[in-house]
């Protein structure tokens, strides 16, 4: 029998008070907030298993929800101004133990404060984890003179070269680099961590990242740059961004209000309703559908209309789901796929759901904005008017022509 695949699981440590920063965890860079920006950039990453937020605020709670993450109620005495990030991690991993029954191979902790984490920083700090180092740590090169003030209450101040002589200042080349901990990811292996209770121990890898985006929001001054900076550094990292490729996906599930149509019904004095759909999106399904990728139209909604639309495009159905996830897993056990390789479509608040199983979450461009939020990517078309269609273009190819036929 084969090993499990490692288990990865972020925690995000969020909690409510914030004295230097009041609400600081939801307050918002690049229309996004803070704790929604880490928690995108642990979903989009690829070696992630699960993303946790512990926390003792239910506004918190209920944003990173949204973000696509799971939660975790901080304990009073680990929620106040003197408890450590690790402390909260500690408690995260038991309760994620008790969740899973099998203790984190890896274990994560990502700043909310840091706005401009990558998913290619998290997984850096995993994958040196994985390869064989105790702790990994985001690092930026930095080089800077370092100055302490050795300054009393009764003595004037007096500057101590740090990092360099006062006698003898190399150049910039010819100075060891030096490197900055950038306080926005860190990476455990999951026993040492809990034998030891801190975020440091045996070997310690540093992960180098871009020194543009090292950002740590302390005080208003801070929250008012990374606003300042967010439309330059968000262009290539923002929700929305990343796309699916050919090879990133197994299955395909895709609601259908408001994600195959416009989210407008048409009454007649019969009852009978219709939707508008649009031809764009049959080509698109019909060519996913010739590629042999799965497909599964899953709606909350019991009508005749979306087992008519089913069948045209001769794709399952299940419909009248009040708990979508659950028929997500069932149908994924079904099939043999993992759900870290569906593609699932939604525009609304009851994807959300299902956006925390599959591995790549999509909003349709008309989706709420709690669900843009947590999406790992956007579509540039709406729903309705050919969002399908273009999720099809990013696996086949604009041509829709699949990789693995002539």
């Amino acid at each position: 029998m084969r090993d499990p695949a490692p288990r990865v699981l972020a925690v995000i440590p969020a909690r409510g008070g914030s004295k230097g920063v009041p609400g600081k965890n939801l307050a918002e860079v690049g229309g996004v907030p803070l704790v929604a920006r880490a928690v995108h950039a642990c979903r989009t990453a690829r070696l992630v298993s699960e993303v946790l937020v512990s926390t003792d605020d239910p506004a918190i709670a209920e944003a990173a929800r949204a973000a696509g993450a799971t939660t975790v109620e901080r304990p009073a005495p680990l929620s106040g101004d003197t408890a450590t990030s690790e402390a909260a991690v500690l408690h995260a991993l038991d309760t994620d133990e008790a969740r899973h029954g099998r203790l984190a191979d890896v274990v994560l902790l990502v700043q909310c404060t840091s706005p401009f984490l990558t998913a290619d920083d998290v997984d850096g700090v995993t994958a040196a984890v994985l390869e064989g180092a105790d702790t990994a740590v985001t690092a930026a090169p930095f080089h800077g003179f370092l100055w302490r003030d050795l300054a009393t209450g009764a003595t004037p101040s007096s500057g101590h070269g740090v990092n360099h002589d006062a006698a003898h200042r190399p150049r910039r080349q010819d100075r060891p680099e030096d490197l900055l901990e950038t306080g926005a990811a860190y990476a455990m292996r999951g026993d040492g961590f809990r034998a030891v209770r801190h975020r440091f121990f045996g070997r310690t890898a540093l992960v180098r990242t871009d020194p543009a985006r090292v950002l740590e929001i302390d005080d208003p001054h801070d929250l008012a740059r990374a606003r300042a900076l967010a439309p330059l550094l968000d262009r290539n990292e923002a929700p929305g961004a990343r796309r699916p490729g050919p090879g990133d996906v197994e299955a395909v599930v895709l609601d259908f209000d408001g994600t195959q149509t416009d989210d407008t019904v048409q009454i007649d004095a019969e009852g009978r309703e219709r939707v508008s759909v649009h031809r764009g999106d049959g080509l698109g399904i019909a060519a996913l559908r010739d590629a042999g990728i799965p497909l599964l139209i899953l709606s909350t909604e019991q009508n005749p209309v979306v087992t008519a639309r089913a069948r045209k495009l001769r794709i399952p159905v299940l419909h009248g789901v009040d708990r979508k996830d659950e028929a997500l897993k069932q149908w994924c056990d079904e099939q043999g796929v993992d759900p870290a390789r569906v593609l699932y479509a939604g525009n609304d608040a009851n994807d959300l759901p299902c956006f925390a199983l599959a591995g790549w979450p999509v909003a349709v461009a008309s989706a709420h904005e709690p669900v843009r939020r947590a999406a790992r990517a956007v579509t540039n078309a709406p729903g309705g008017r050919g969002a399908v269609r273009e999720i099809a273009s990013w696996l086949l190819g604009p041509d829709l022509k699949s990789p693995h036929r002539p």
